[in-house]
């Protein structure tokens, strides 16, 4: 196998904090290890239309602390269904064609892709074509499979954390019932944490569909034993028993149709109707997207950005690196796409907090 000299680096899909702890490792492992590292700004749109800069140990100075990414990201250009606009119309066109000339040209033999699930999904329909792809698992929802953690979780759920902690003093001082919507898709990875490292008492999680009698019995046996609120965390994805997901819009021109939203004020709503208890909700949205990542996924996405170098050294590609019992390992991309990591309903977090008392709304 011939050498590589040149590698690539895109961030795609969301922002989310650590982006720039991954990019910093390849860049400095990369040049240690006598390589050229070129960035791809914006995701697989800088493929297609040749955004691509070198990059050098003076462009990461610095970025370790900082959200975000330095090379922009995006999470609507699938390479294989492009929108272009053509005679005032926008239509999609597959532009692999493009970006193989464009890898070429910048003589990139191997291409490190940051994301989630899209971004792997691309990644696999790339190495199909002969294009040398590691992965990077990126996503606040924590919900890729074979990996245990992926960077940017831990710095999500501390924002929701903190956001907890002033809830509970307004929720106290008031006699309220405050909750709390966090991010997750159809994982409750987040508002599981996130509930339990809060003190809330109720969480509520897509892989638990919920009965408002439940949480009203909890609640108002919690103000029968003279505590006069509650914290209730709801995953965006939450459902009824019987019911669906709460959907805030529809989009059809984005690869992610289904925005997810509002069943947090759907709860005060109700909560409030059926108890007569004040109730508030809070949705912390993309606040927990933004902003310093945790020493946790700085750490993390380090070993990840080293990792992913030493795979193109040992030329194994179509694999995504990922955390397998505290240790980097690697898994095949192929085994990652389409397979979501949710939450189970034996999970120890979930048991640990039946025994202390948190309501899953189920029981």
């Amino acid at each position: 196998m011939p050498e590589i000299n040149t590698i690539g680096v895109l961030t795609g899909g969301g922002d989310c904090p650590g982006l720039n702890a991954v990019i910093r490792g390849v860049v400095r492992s990369a040049l240690g290890k006598g390589m050229t590292v070129k960035g791809i700004q914006n995701g697989f749109q800088g493929l297609v239309e040749d955004m691509v800069v070198t990059m050098r140990d003076k462009d990461v100075a610095g970025i370790l602390p900082r959200g975000g990414t330095i090379l922009g990201t995006t999470n609507r250009d699938n390479p294989f269904h492009y929108r272009v606009e053509e005679n005032g119309k926008y239509v999609f066109r597959n532009m692999t064609d493009r970006i193989l000339e464009n890898l070429k040209g910048n003589n990139i033999q191997a291409l490190v892709m940051i994301g989630g699930d899209g971004t792997h999904a691309v990644g696999l329909e790339l190495g199909k074509i002969g294009v040398k792809v590691i992965g990077v698992p990126k996503t606040i929802d924590n919900d890729i499979p074979c990996t245990e953690r992926t960077f940017g979780f831990d710095s999500a759920v501390g924002v929701a954390s903190w956001a907890l902690d002033r809830l509970h003093t307004t929720a106290e001082s008031h006699h309220r019932v405050m909750i709390l919507e966090v991010m997750g898709r159809y994982a409750g990875w987040i508002a599981l944490h996130a509930g339990m490292a809060g003190g809330a008492d109720v969480i509520l999680i897509p892989e638990i569909p919920f009965s408002m009698e439940v949480i009203v019995r909890k609640i108002r046996d919690r103000v029968e034993r003279g505590k006069t609120f509650s914290i209730v965390v709801v995953a965006e994805g939450a459902l009824p028993i019987g019911g669906e997901m709460t959907v805030k819009r529809i989009v059809e021109d984005s690869p992610e149709k289904i925005r997810l939203g509002g069943v947090g004020e759907k709860l005060a709503m109700e909560i409030e109707k059926r108890t007569e208890i004040e109730s508030r909700c809070t949705v912390l949205g993309h606040l927990q997207r933004g902003g310093t990542p945790t020493a946790y996924d700085r750490v993390l996405a380090t070993r990840y950005g080293v990792a992913a170098v030493d795979c193109i050294v040992r030329g194994e590609f179509g694999r995504m690196v990922a955390l397998q019992k505290n240790q980097i390992t690697s898994v095949p991309i192929a085994d990652v796409v389409g397979k979501p990591h949710n939450v189970p309903a034996d999970d120890q977090l979930v048991l640990a907090g039946r025994a202390i008392g948190v309501c899953f709304g189920d029981e």
